[in-house]
């Protein structure tokens, strides 16, 4: 078979209406690109789709059922700082000695958006407390730790 060194359509089909594919409906449909869209992509397009959209097809990963997947609920400790006063009116939280001890998985916390599973570090605190929590981030036990508190981590 000969290989053409040059396109026919620049020197040979300028102007004319169909380049020498017959009768102007014979190209026109979808059937000339194989169907329409992703039609084919199982069967006669397959190697496109291999080549050019691997992903395409398929599960990738799996997603947890969304009933074991558990969004911990959490608290700032500039957040506790500022309600330490009141918690100690309505005695959710207690005086030891010249501390406040706050139990964040008091159930009497619920109208401040508790029980809490874990304390984080933002904000300032200013006083000395005794945080009881199941979780702390580092930041947390760094910031209560350097205002004379003290973070104690429950047993779950």
């Amino acid at each position: 078979m000969v290989v053409r060194r040059r396109k026919k359509s620049p020197k040979k089909y300028r102007g004319s209406r169909t380049c020498g594919g017959g009768h102007h409906r014979k190209r026109s449909g979808a059937g000339n690109r194989g169907g329409r869209g992703m039609a084919g992509s199982h069967k006669h397009k397959w190697f496109h789709v291999i080549k050019y959209m691997p992903d395409h097809f398929g599960k990738h990963g799996f997603n947890r059922p969304p009933k074991l997947v558990k969004e911990p609920n959490i608290v700032n400790v500039g957040d506790l700082d500022v309600m330490a006063d009141l918690l100690l009116e309505e005695g959710i939280a207690e005086k030891e000695d010249d501390r406040i001890v706050i139990d964040v998985t008091d159930e009497r916390l619920k109208k401040y958006g508790g029980p809490f599973d874990k304390v984080l570090g933002r904000g300032r605190v200013t006083r000395p407390l005794v945080v009881i929590a199941p979780e702390f981030s580092e930041k947390a036990v760094q910031k209560l730790e350097e205002a004379g508190g003290e973070a104690r981590e429950l047993e779950t």
